[in-house]
C-alpha cells in the first residue's frame, strides 16, 4: 500500500514539475509529460522489489527535462540499500554525472535551461538536494533500523538465555529434592519394610503377623512409587511453570515442602551430621547386621555440609547392604586427615538371600552428584572375597 501512494505521489510530483514549476516551460506536448510521469510512477511502486529502473528513471528525467523527484526517491533507497563504500561512492558518482550531463545540456538548450541547470551555484544546491539529503537521510535510516533489530535480537538472546538459566536452576533443583528424598524417604520405608517381615516371621499369633504382612506390601508399594517419582524428578523433561505445575513460593521456587509445625519435633529436626551416625548404625544392628565403627585420626569439627555428606554415604551404603547383602557384617569407618574426611563402608560376602526391595536406581549416582559437589571423589568396587566397598574422600 505505502509503494502505492509512493508511485502515486512521484508521478503527481514530476507531471506538477515538468508543467514548468523549475523556471521552465517544457515544449513537450502533455501526453508525453504525462507519459514520462507516469513511467516514474511504476518505476517508484516497483521499488518495493528492486529500486534500479526508477533511478534509470530519474537519470534520464532529470538529464532530459529536469524533473527530479524520481532521482531523489532513487538516491534515499540507495542510502536505504547500498551496503559497502564502494558501490555508494559508484552511486554518488554517477548522480554527480547525472547532474553535470543535466548541466551540459542546459548549455545546449541555451536560455533559461542553461541558467537553471548550468550554473555553478544552482548546480551544486540541486547536487547537495537531490544526492547529499536522500543519501544521508536513507542511510541514516537504514542505520537506524539496523540498531533496533540488534537490540531486539539481543532482548530475544537475553530472554532465551534467562529461560535456559531458569530451567537449568529448576533441573539442579529437581535433582537435589531427589537425592533428599532417596536418602531420607526411601531408607526410612527400605526400614520399615525389613522391620515387618521380621516382625512377620517372630510373630506368635496370626492376626500380628497378617498385619506385618500388610504393613510390608504397603511399603514396598511405596518404595515402587517413590522409585517413579524419582524417576519424574530426574527426568530431562521440563519443570513444570508457574500455569501448569503446583503453586510456587517466594523467588520462585516450588513449594514441595511443607512448612514446619511446632507439633511436629521431626520437622524442627536438624539436619543430621557425624553426632547421628551411631543411630543410624543402631536401627541397622537391630536388623540383626553386626555393624562396626571405627574412628581414625584425631576427630575435630568440619563443616555441616561435609558431615551431612559423610553421613549420608554411610546412610546409602548400608541402604544397600540391607537390600542386596543381607545380615552381613559391615565395617563404617570415619577417618579424619589433615585436610579431607575420609568415609569407608565394607561389608562381607552376601549372606542368605532375602527379598529384593524395590529401588529407584539412583542411589549412588546422587550420591556421586553430592560428593563432587563439595570438591571429592565417591569410589565404589567390589571385593575379592565377595563383599563390596563404599569410600568417599570429601575436602574439609
Amino acid at each position: 500500500m505505502r509503494f502505492a501512494l509512493l508511485g502515486a505521489g512521484v508521478f503527481t510530483l514530476s507531471l506538477f514539475v515538468s508543467q514548468g514549476q523549475v523556471g521552465v516551460r517544457s515544449s513537450l506536448p502533455l501526453p508525453v509529460l504525462v507519459a514520462v510521469a507516469a513511467v516514474a510512477g511504476l518505476a517508484a511502486w516497483h521499488a518495493r522489489r528492486s529500486w534500479w529502473p526508477l533511478a534509470v528513471v530519474g537519470a534520464v528525467a532529470h538529464a532530459w527535462l529536469v524533473v527530479w523527484p524520481p532521482l531523489l526517491v532513487a538516491t534515499y533507497f540507495a542510502g536505504l540499500s547500498l551496503r559497502s563504500r564502494r558501490h555508494l561512492a559508484a552511486y554518488a558518482g554517477g548522480s554527480a554525472a547525472v547532474i553535470g550531463l543535466s548541466a551540459v545540456v542546459g548549455h545546449v538548450r541555451g536560455g533559461t535551461y542553461a541558467v537553471v541547470t548550468g550554473a555553478f551555484g544552482n548546480a551544486l544546491v540541486m547536487a547537495l538536494a537531490m544526492i547529499g539529503l536522500p543519501l544521508a537521510l536513507g542511510l541514516w535510516t537504514r542505520a537506524r533500523r539496523e540498531v533496533l533489530a540488534a537490540a531486539r535480537e539481543r532482548a530475544e538472546r537475553l530472554e532465551r538465555e534467562q529461560v535456559m538459566r531458569a530451567e537449568q536452576a529448576r533441573a539442579q533443583e529437581r535433582a537435589r529434592i531427589a537425592r533428599e528424598m532417596h536418602d531420607v524417604v526411601a531408607h526410612r520405608v527400605s526400614l520399615i519394610v525389613l522391620h515387618a517381615g521380621a516382625l512377620e516371621v517372630r510373630a506368635a499369633d496370626e492376626e500380628t503377623a497378617q498385619a506385618a504382612a500388610l504393613i510390608g506390601g504397603i511399603g514396598r508399594e511405596a518404595l515402587t512409587n517413590l522409585r517413579d517419582v524419582l524417576g519424574v524428578l530426574r527426568s530431562p523433561s521440563r519443570a513444570p511453570g508457574p500455569a501448569g505445575g503446583p503453586p510456587q513460593g517466594p523467588g520462585g521456587q516450588d513449594r514441595l515442602r511443607p512448612p514446619p509445625t511446632l507439633g511436629d519435633p521431626e520437622r524442627l529436626r536438624p539436619p543430621p551430621t557425624l553426632d547421628d551416625l551411631d543411630r543410624l548404625l543402631d536401627q541397622s544392628r537391630a536388623l540383626g547386621i553386626a555393624v562396626t565403627r571405627h574412628d581414625e585420626g584425631e576427630a575435630r569439627p568440619v563443616e555441616s555440609t561435609v558431615e551431612r555428606t559423610a553421613y549420608r554415604v554411610v546412610q546409602e551404603a548400608l541402604t544397600n547392604v540391607h537390600k542386596h547383602a543381607g545380615d552381613v557384617g559391615t565395617d563404617v569407618r570415619i577417618r579424619y586427615g589433615p585436610d579431607a574426611l575420609e568415609v569407608e563402608v565394607r561389608n562381607d560376602a552376601p549372606g542368605a538371600p532375602r527379598e529384593e526391595l524395590p529401588g529407584a536406581g539412583w542411589g549412588l549416582v546422587g550420591l556421586r552428584e553430592r560428593v563432587e559437589l563439595l570438591g571429592g571423589t565417591l569410589r565404589t568396587s567390589a571385593e575379592e572375597g565377595g563383599g563390596f566397598l563404599v569410600s568417599a574422600r570429601i575436602p574439609a
